[in-house]
């Protein structure tokens, strides 16, 4: 039975309970910090021994649509938090009927559809490439139109490291991948088409907003995609001050718009110019952030348990520059991983998942290595990761 205080803002101490939708890395990892901190966490996904389950006090395996199960979930824990935005509405309005929900899911309904996620921000004030909505072929010829080529379109719910999204070079080439638009194995009914950015760095800001309003980040990070999905990423990033004080500007300003209580990651594009333009938003824990755990005061997911239950935000200052790559299933096509070779090399430290599959693209973990310098601390996690697959 849930002890929440009657007060919906006094603070949830140690010895509650923390319950999490959605069952990833991210949970686990926030799972990790909130037990650390003396919290029980409960999880609730479709899955069955996922690796937030593994950690967890309970794992709670039902589908978001379960609304009876979710209720039944909310009223065993004292607040709810999210580890991925692609729960249903329904899911967090039933949970938020039982005990609180941080973020609210008002951040999750703007932030889980692309479409709702720039018009929030364009209408805001936030800087943003040009983009149109797409639902036909003929509001698809008016997007070309107004947007020009080349451009990027884009599924307008459920996408995530890439998936439902194509580069368009022409007219012809956007009415062939609006054909072809499909995201987790459905046809996109709605798109929008987004100006192409000729960027010279991706920088991501991972910050924190408190239940009294205090907001703290952990400055701009570097981000080197592959394919889409996240390869490294650096702290603190090779940008210029006022570039990096801009960001961290913009992510508070999209903090407090949101109203946002937890941890929210804005992704952002440098152009050439040397401009900022938000890409996306995620309103949890980031894979940019894992850095956090070895390389700051307090990590982007005890920040996170701390936000949500209302406790003061711990300070985020970097303790030696540090850089992040993530380890995907393609690492295991020519056997296991040679760990020992990686952990070899100084500075770096293993955080595997506990997915048992390892597929191509699939985030199996990650490395972390801290150095004097940022280009040291790249270094030493690119050798660390190649050390895995040396000998074969």
């Amino acid at each position: 039975m849930s002890t929440v205080p009657r007060h919906r803002h006094a603070p949830i101490l140690p010895g509650a309970t923390l319950g999490v939708l959605g069952s990833g890395q991210l949970g686990r990892m926030l799972a990790l910090a909130a037990r650390a901190m003396g919290y029980r966490v409960h999880v609730f996904s479709p899955g069955a021994d996922t690796p937030t389950g593994q950690v967890a006090d309970h794992e709670h395996s039902a589908p978001y649509e379960h609304l009876a199960a979710v209720r039944a979930f909310a009223r065993k824990v004292d607040v709810v938090t999210f580890e991925f935005e692609n729960v249903p509405a329904k899911t967090a309005e039933t949970a938020a009927a039982e005990v609180p929900v941080r973020p609210a899911g008002s951040v999750l309904h703007v932030t889980q559809n692309r479409l709702r996620e720039k018009t929030f921000l364009a209408e805001a004030g936030f800087p943003v490439a040009p983009f149109r909505r797409v639902r036909d072929e003929a509001e698809l010829a008016a997007a070309v139109a107004a947007v020009g080529t080349p451009a990027v379109l884009k599924s307008a719910g459920w996408g995530y490291d890439g998936k439902g999204q194509a580069k368009v070079a022409s007219a012809a080439e956007a009415t062939a991948a609006w054909r072809g638009l499909t995201v987790t194995g459905r046809e996109a009914e709605e798109a929008i088409l987004e100006a192409f950015v000729d960027f010279e760095l991706e920088v991501s800001v991972v910050a924190a907003r408190g239940l009294d309003g205090a907001f703290v980040h952990w400055g701009a990070i570097a981000n080197d995609h592959v394919d889409h999905i996240l390869d490294v990423s650096v702290a603190p990033a090779p940008v210029a001050p006022s570039i990096a004080q801009r960001a961290v500007e913009i992510a508070r300003g999209v903090c407090e718009a949101l109203e946002v209580v937890g941890v929210l990651c804005v992704e952002m594009f440098v152009t050439r110019g040397g401009e900022l333009l938000v890409n996306e938003l995620a309103p949890r824990p980031h894979n940019s952030g894992h850095l956090t755990i070895e390389a700051a005061a307090t990590s982007q997911f005890e920040q996170q348990a701390r936000a949500v239950c209302g406790l003061p935000l711990g300070s985020t200052e970097l303790v030696r520059p540090a850089a992040m790559a993530n380890l995907l299933g393609d690492l295991w096509q020519g056997g296991e991983p040679d760990w020992p070779a990686a952990l070899a090399v100084p500075g770096v430290k293993l955080h595997l998942y506990g997915k048992q599959d390892p597929r191509p693209g699939r985030k199996m973990g990650h490395l972390t290595a801290l150095a004097a310098t940022p280009e040291a601390a790249r270094d030493r996690v690119l050798t660390a990761r190649r050390a895995l697959t040396a000998g074969r």
